[in-house]
């Protein structure tokens, strides 16, 4: 499975960023192979509105299933809900601590946002 994880860095060992559409770096990761690849997510950061929109956009171009982020606003959730991509929340971890969390089930997946538009 392809999971697209919302990160303050560009490596596996980067925290999660609490923010979907203005995260800096978006890692994809391959749950089967470990494989990962950056994209950079800079252009959406000072975006007056539609981040979150734009992101979840972009994370259906990239083909993921599912998400891992700290939050996710009413546009994204609709977004990523239409495209048919889980969204799972973690805080306070690393991309690798996240993915081992998912791989055991200790993540929360939601079905709905879990905060107001334009949260930052």
């Amino acid at each position: 499975m392809k999971v697209a994880v919302t990160t303050q860095g560009q490596e596996l060992s980067s925290m999660i960023d609490l923010r979907f559409g203005r995260a800096k770096w978006i890692l994809v990761v391959d749950t089967d192979t470990g494989a990962h690849e950056v994209h950079d997510n800079t252009v959406r950061l000072n975006l007056p509105q539609g981040a979150g929109i734009q992101t979840g956009q972009n994370m259906a171009n990239l083909g993921v299933e599912a998400v891992i982020t700290g939050n996710v606003g009413p546009n994204a959730f609709r977004t990523l809900n239409a495209a048919k991509i889980r969204i799972f929340l973690a805080a306070e971890q690393t991309v690798e601590q996240a993915m081992a969390a998912l791989k055991e089930g200790r993540l929360q997946e939601v079905q709905q946002a879990n905060v107001e538009g334009h949260w930052v």
